[in-house]
């Protein structure tokens, strides 16, 4: 199991509270989800709005173990927008979407337990 993904893993160095305002996390809902078959591990290529201040994003998601293709769309998900986009293969993934490991190391996705507008930012 990756040390991120370890619930036996020390907590990270402390950080001040400017720092945790730099990383901008916002909750968006899935509009779109295709498979990824080109990705080196089983994911999906997502597409999430995050409302009319930030649109929509695209993101890969390697949650195949949980979550079927059809039940994504309309799906809130928290996801990091501030990061530089990343290449994964031909994809552009330009937000980081957040998610826990379950007890196989399988993410489940960080949501809200309630409906919120899409484009909030987690404080």
């Amino acid at each position: 199991m990756h040390l991120l993904h370890d619930p036996a893993a020390p907590p990270a160095p402390e950080i001040s509270f400017d720092q945790f305002l730099a990383v901008d996390i916002r909750i968006g809902r899935i509009v779109s989800a295709e498979l990824f078959p080109e990705a080196r591990k089983p994911a999906y290529k997502i597409v999430i709005d995050f409302g009319p201040t930030i649109g929509e994003k695209k993101s890969s998601v390697q949650i195949t173990e949980n979550y079927a293709l059809e039940d994504l769309p309309g799906r809130l998900v928290a996801a990091v927008v501030n990061f530089p986009p990343r290449q994964i293969g031909k994809f552009m993934s330009q937000v980081l979407t957040l998610g826990f490991p379950d007890d196989a190391g399988a993410v489940i996705l960080f949501v809200p337990d309630k409906d919120v507008p899409v484009g909030g930012r987690l404080f």
